[in-house]
């Protein structure tokens, strides 16, 4: 498999593992990162402070009976939340998913590779998996899974491993794609069926006419060879 298309494949396996963390996943993946990264994911999501405080206000608006920080808190949260998806979703050609899964699992990434100590640059299957327990209980397993499908789009050697695990590994396995069902063919409205029976005239008149003028050409070639 050529650069380009490992590449495209790692980042199919990212998008997947983005679409699988649930909101309340995101949610909390967020609550728990250092402020520079929320930064940052921001910053990458095209979250300004006015669309944060827009969505802030209307949080507050929906329900006032609740508590006021924990609307506000929310709201904002599903901004971001609801920013990063379309981010992503338009980001594989520009960088952007990439960027947002690296600064999304960094923390996780950190434990991951502390666990693994010596071995976290090489680690074998084995290995991976007795650390992915801890990582999930901490984490969760959204959060995994997105470390996971970072490091393969960040090329690491132990890629491959990594491939099989989101595959096959009942702990970290991307869920199925579910296919998306082909259209049915609607039936021919009725201008688009007389506009099929016109063209087929059309093309049966210049057929004709494309005939006649062969002959005549025909004829015309005779009558001076005669000459």
């Amino acid at each position: 498999m050529n650069t380009t298309k490992a590449h495209i494949a790692a980042l199919s396996l990212l998008d997947r593992a983005l679409i699988a963390t649930t909101d309340e996943e995101l949610a909390a993946l967020l609550a728990g990162l250092p402020e520079d990264h929320v930064v940052a994911i921001k910053r990458i999501a095209d979250v300004r402070v006015e669309d944060e405080a827009r969505v802030e206000d209307e949080a507050r608006d929906e329900d006032e009976a609740r508590v006021e920080d924990g609307a506000r808190d929310e709201g904002a949260a599903a901004g971001v939340i609801a920013a990063i998806r379309a981010a992503a979703h338009k980001g594989r050609l520009n960088g952007d998913l990439q960027r947002l899964g690296v600064v999304l699992s960094d923390t996780c990434l950190a434990d991951c590779v502390t666990q693994l100590g010596d071995k976290s640059d090489f680690p074998t299957e084995e290995e991976l998996q007795g650390v992915m327990p801890g990582l999930i209980e901490k984490h969760g397993v959204g959060a995994v899974r997105l470390m996971l499908a970072s490091t393969v789009v960040g090329e690491a050697p132990a890629s491959s491993i990594i491939v099989a695990m989101l595959k096959n590994d009942d702990a970290v396995k991307l869920p199925p794609v579910d296919p998306k069902p082909l259209a049915p063919l609607l039936p021919l409205k009725q201008e688009d069926a007389g506009r099929l029976a016109l063209k087929a005239q059309r093309k049966e008149r210049k057929a004709q006419e494309q005939g006649a003028a062969r002959l005549r050409r025909e004829q015309t070639a005779r009558a001076k060879n005669r000459a």
